[in-house]
């Protein structure tokens, strides 16, 4: 099945793949070939790629997304995000950093519209710090 992951800066990947793992609002979900119609919400969360039917956990590629839609059909799935950051480009220790920085904007929010950019920014970079750490993972 085809594999496209679009976000505003262009086209992340558009490949064959084996399986794909999405955060959605209702749960995680496992993608095959042949997978039934569905158009679905993405929620702030991780990405996991399988290539090839016999490739191990090791061999899983992440992506760390922040949310978009959904659509797939029995030979595709496309996933239209804001931004995609691949797993091996996340530095594991400016994802840290930017997470205290936000939780301390969200501590110190005034009004709702500080607060709401504020939790934006928490889950993006919680969501980054946690594909960073799969990727560590993974190479141990």
């Amino acid at each position: 099945m085809k594999l496209e992951l679009v976000t505003l800066s262009g086209v992340k990947v558009d490949q064959d793949v084996y399986e794909v793992m999405l955060p959605t609002a209702a749960g995680p979900i496992g993608v095959f070939e042949n997978h039934e119609p569905l158009v679905s919400v993405a929620i702030p969360g991780a990405i996991a790629v399988r290539y090839k039917r016999g490739d191990s956990d090791s061999k899983l590629e992440y992506f760390a997304i922040s949310g978009g839609v959904i659509e797939i059909t029995g030979k595709r799935v496309r996933v239209l995000v804001d931004e995609a950051d691949h797993g091996d480009d996340i530095v594991e220790a400016e994802s840290k950093a930017a997470l205290a920085k936000a939780l301390d904007m969200q501590k110190n929010a005034k009004t709702s519209v500080d607060l709401e950019k504020a939790t934006a920014l928490v889950d993006r970079h919680q969501v980054r710090l946690n594909v960073a750490g799969l990727r560590r993972r993974q190479r141990h």
